[in-house]
C-alpha cells in the first residue's frame, strides 16, 4: 500500500471511529445521565425512557456499535484492498 493510500485509509478508519464515538457519548452520557428527567416523563412498557437506556438501551446500542463497526471496517478493508481472504 502506497503511502498516500494509507493515509486515506487511516482517515477513514478514524472517520468511522468517531461516528461510533459520538454515538456512545451520546446514547450514554446524553441520553442515560444529561436527558434521563426529561425521557422519563416517557414510559415504555411500564419502564420510563431514561432509566431503560440506562441501564439498557446503552448496551443494545453498543453491541450495534460493535457490529456495525466491523461491517464498515469490512467495507473499508475491501475498498483499500487490505482484507483478508
Amino acid at each position: 500500500m502506497k503511502p498516500k493510500q494509507r493515509a486515506a485509509y487511516w482517515r477513514a478508519n478514524l472517520k468511522v471511529l468517531a461516528g461510533c464515538m459520538l454515538v456512545w457519548f451520546t446514547c450514554s452520557f446524553g441520553l442515560g445521565i444529561l436527558l434521563v428527567d426529561q425521557l422519563n416523563q416517557i414510559t415504555i412498557a411500564g419502564f420510563p425512557l431514561g432509566f431503560w437506556f440506562a441501564q439498557q438501551g446503552s448496551i443494545y446500542i453498543f453491541v450495534a456499535l460493535i457490529f456495525f463497526y466491523a461491517w464498515k471496517m469490512n467495507q473499508l478493508d475491501q475498498k483499500y484492498d487490505v482484507h483478508e481472504d
